[in-house]
C-alpha cells in the first residue's frame, strides 16, 4: 500500500494536464481575439464604406441651384442602400447602416475642421445657401459588434463604432470656346476674390470686351482674353482659331473653379469668331495655319447672320468672303452707316441714307455706339437701350408704331416693346422665310437699286459658308440637336483681386460662367476695333438650358476629401 502511494507520488503521466488546463483560457482568448477583432475590423470597413458612398452620392447634387442641399441630403440617405453584415447589436434598424448627420460647407478646410457649417437659409437671406454649398460631410450612426468568444476575458462587445466621410465635386465645362473676361463690376482697388457679378441682372445689356492683346501685363475690369486648354497644337494661334471657330472645340475642358490664361493672339483669333457671321477671311488651304477655319474641323455660321456688311453683287467664289478692305464684304457708304450723335439720336438724313443705301446689323447700345469708348454710365457695360426703331425701319421698312405689333406675330412672338437683341435674333430664326408686315424675314435684299451695278446685296442668311473648299452648309439652326453659333459661354474672373495676367502656369479662380450673344463681327469700322468683341449678356450659364442644344457640357466628378 505504502509502495503504491510512493509510486503515485513519483509518477509523471498527465503532468502537463494542469498546464494545458491553465493555458486553455489564454489560447481560447487569443483565438477569440482573432475572430472577434476581425469582425470589428470588417464592421469598421462596412461603416466607412457606407459613409464614403453616401457622401459621394450626396455631393453630386451640389450644383449651386435651388434645392441643392435638400437633394443632396435625400441622395445621401436613400440613393445608396448601405447594409452591414457584421453588426449584431440587435439594433432596430437590423443590418442597415443609417445616416446620422449631414453637414454642408463652402470649402474643404471648413469641412475638415467642421467650421462654418452652411444651414438651410431663410428666403430673406442675401445669399442663397444652396449656391455656397460645395462640400458635404456624412456621419453614419454608431453600431456595435457583440463578441462571440472574447467574453471569456471580459470583452462583451466592441463599443460604439462610427464613421464619417467628406466629399467634394470636381467640375469642368466643356465644348465651349476658351474665352474669359474680367469682372466689369470689379472696383479698381478690389481685393475680394469673390466680388460678385450678377449676370442675370444684366440680361439684355451690351458689353464691350476689349482685347488685352499680347504680353503678360495685368488685366483690368472689362478686358477679355483666352483660356489655356492644353491642346496638342504647336501653333497657339491655330489652337485658338480651332477652339473659337470649330463646332466642336478641341483641347481639354476648362475647370469651373480654376483656369489658366494664355497670351492673347489679336486679329487672327477674332477672324475665327467671324466665321459665325459667314465671314471667311483666309481660306483653309495648305496646313491651315493662316486660315480663319483651320483644317480638321467645321466652321459653319448661324442661320441668322444679320450684320452691318453688304456683299458685292458680282462677288466671286469662296475666296471672296473676306472682311472689308481685303474682300467682298464691305461697309455701306459712310453716310449710310449707323453712327448716332452723342446724345444717341440718329439724324433723319442718316436714317434716310441707311434705308436707301445701307444695312444695319443688331446694333450696340446707343451709349456705346456714339463714340469709340462710348459714354455709358457703367463704362463697358451698357444700359440695354439700343435703336430698335432704326433696326426695324432699315431692315424691314416698319415704323416705330408698326414693329411692336409685327414681332408679336408668327412663331415665338415677342410681347414686350423693349426686346433684347437675342430675342429679336431668335424671333427672326423662328420666322425665317415667312412674310410678316409685307417683308420676308431674313431674306436677301438688294441695296441702292440697280443704277450703279453691281448692286450690293444685304445677305441676312449665309452665302459664303457654302462656297468654301470644304462647304460648311447653309447655316446652323439652333435647336435640340444644334448649338447656337452666335452664343458663347465665357468665364468671369476678378482680375484685379487675383492679379490676372496673360500666359503662365497660374491657376486663377473662376467667379462664374455666363452666356453671351455675339452682336456683331469684329472688324475695323467706325468707332470699333478689329480686336474687340461686342456682346449682349444673356445670363448665367446653365449647361443644357435654353432653346437650343446645350451650349456646354458640364462634367462633374465627385471625390473623397477625407
Amino acid at each position: 500500500m505504502l509502495g503504491a502511494i510512493k509510486r503515485l507520488g513519483g509518477a509523471r503521466q498527465g503532468s502537463v494536464a494542469p498546464i494545458v488546463a491553465l493555458s486553455l483560457v489564454g489560447l481560447i482568448a487569443a483565438g477569440g481575439l482573432a475572430v472577434d477583432f476581425a469582425q470589428l475590423a470588417n464592421l469598421d470597413t462596412e461603416l466607412q464604406n457606407a459613409a464614403d458612398q453616401s457622401a459621394l452620392a450626396g455631393v453630386t447634387q451640389l450644383d449651386g441651384q435651388d434645392g441643392a442641399m435638400l437633394r443632396a441630403s435625400a441622395a445621401a440617405r436613400a440613393l445608396v442602400l448601405n447594409d452591414t453584415r457584421f453588426a449584431n447589436d440587435g439594433n432596430d434598424d437590423g443590418q442597415a447602416a443609417t445616416v446620422a448627420n449631414i453637414y454642408f460647407y463652402a470649402s474643404s478646410t471648413d469641412a475638415e475642421n467642421d467650421d462654418n457649417r452652411i444651414e438651410e437659409g431663410d428666403e430673406e437671406d442675401e445669399v442663397d445657401p444652396d449656391s455656397l454649398a460645395k462640400f458635404i460631410r456624412v456621419d453614419i450612426s454608431a453600431r456595435q459588434a457583440r463578441y462571440a468568444m472574447t467574453p471569456i476575458v471580459g470583452l462583451v462587445n466592441s463599443g460604439n463604432v462610427a464613421a464619417s466621410a467628406i466629399a467634394g465635386l470636381g467640375s469642368a465645362i466643356c465644348k465651349t470656346p476658351p474665352v474669359m473676361m474680367c469682372n466689369p463690376d470689379e472696383p479698381a482697388d478690389n481685393d475680394d476674390e469673390d466680388y460678385a457679378f450678377d449676370a442675370d441682372s444684366y440680361a439684355g445689356r451690351g458689353l464691350r470686351l476689349v482685347s488685352v492683346g499680347n504680353g503678360n501685363t495685368a488685366w483690368a475690369p472689362g478686358n477679355f482674353g483666352y483660356l489655356d486648354v492644353n491642346s496638342s497644337t504647336s501653333n497657339p494661334n491655330v489652337e485658338l482659331r480651332e477652339a473659337l471657330g470649330w463646332t466642336t472645340p478641341p483641347g481639354e475642358c476648362s475647370g469651373l473653379d480654376g483656369v489658366q490664361t494664355r497670351t492673347g493672339a489679336g486679329t487672327p483669333v477674332t477672324q475665327a469668331l467671324n466665321t459665325r457671321f459667314d465671314i471667311y477671311e483666309k481660306p483653309a488651304v495648305g496646313n491651315g495655319n493662316a486660315a480663319s477655319c483651320p483644317i480638321g474641323g467645321m466652321c459653319p455660321p448661324s442661320i441668322n447672320v444679320v450684320k452691318d456688311l453688304l456683299r458685292k453683287g458680282n462677288a466671286g467664289g469662296g475666296n471672296k468672303c473676306d472682311a472689308p478692305k481685303n474682300g467682298e464684304w464691305e461697309l455701306p457708304p459712310t453716310a449710310a452707316r449707323y453712327l448716332p450723335d452723342l446724345d444717341g439720336s440718329l439724324a433723319a438724313t442718316r436714317l434716310t441714307a441707311m434705308i436707301a443705301n445701307g444695312t444695319m446689323g443688331h446694333p450696340r447700345d446707343k451709349c456705346h455706339a456714339v463714340s469709340q469708348n462710348g459714354n455709358c454710365t457703367n463704362g463697358r457695360i451698357g444700359n440695354g437701350v439700343w435703336d430698335r426703331d432704326a433696326y426695324f425701319r432699315v431692315n424691314y421698312g416698319w415704323t416705330s408704331t408698326q414693329w411692336p405689333g409685327y414681332i408679336d406675330d408668327g412663331l415665338e412672338p415677342i410681347t414686350t416693346a423693349t426686346p433684347t437683341r437675342y430675342q429679336v435674333y431668335r424671333w427672326e430664326i423662328a420666322n425665317r422665310g415667312t412674310v410678316i408686315g409685307g417683308r420676308t424675314i431674313l431674306a436677301n435684299r438688294l441695296v441702292g437699286g440697280t443704277t450703279n451695278p453691281p448692286t450690293p446685296i444685304d445677305h441676312d442668311s449665309p452665302v459664303c459658308s457654302q462656297l468654301q473648299a470644304t462647304p460648311y452648309g447653309s447655316g446652323i439652326v439652333p435647336g435640340d440637336a444644334n448649338v447656337d453659333r452666335r452664343r458663347i459661354s465665357v468665364a468671369v474672373l476678378n482680375c484685379t483681386a487675383n492679379g490676372v495676367k496673360g500666359g503662365g502656369n497660374t491657376v486663377y479662380p473662376v467667379l462664374d460662367w455666363i452666356e453671351m450673344f455675339l452682336v456683331e463681327p469684329s472688324i475695323q469700322r467706325d468707332r470699333t476695333d478689329v480686336n474687340d468683341i461686342y456682346v449682349e449678356i444673356i445670363g448665367r450659364t446653365r449647361s443644357g438650358a435654353g432653346a437650343s442644344a446645350g451650349q456646354v457640357v458640364r462634367r462633374d466628378k465627385p471625390y473623397l476629401v477625407k
